[in-house]
């Protein structure tokens, strides 16, 4: 069994409120847990309106299906227009 484990601190673009930013944090984590079927947390910079760390994780049988997914993951964040990746980091346990 393989744990992978994807983390990312955000640019959130255009946020002049916790609100506007925990509106695009949410709706980013909920396609991530559908589209993927991840786990997902806001993990950091909780009180910063244009800034967010999400964390999300898998759990997979083998190392390559787990970093295929947070590949794939990875691609779709990059893709989100309201946010900026500034970090992003991959671990497996």
């Amino acid at each position: 069994m393989v744990v992978g484990i994807i983390d990312w601190e955000l640019e959130v673009y255009g946020c002049q409120s916790l609100k506007e930013k925990r509106s695009v944090v949410r709706s980013l984590k909920e396609r991530l847990r559908n589209r993927f079927n991840l786990s997902v947390a806001e993990t950091g910079a909780n009180d910063l309106w244009q800034r967010a760390e999400i964390t999300a994780c898998v759990v997979s049988t083998d190392r390559r299906q787990a970093d295929s997914i947070l590949e794939s993951a990875d691609r779709f964040v990059s893709s989100e227009p309201r946010a900026r990746i500034i970090r992003a980091d991959r671990n497996f346990l």
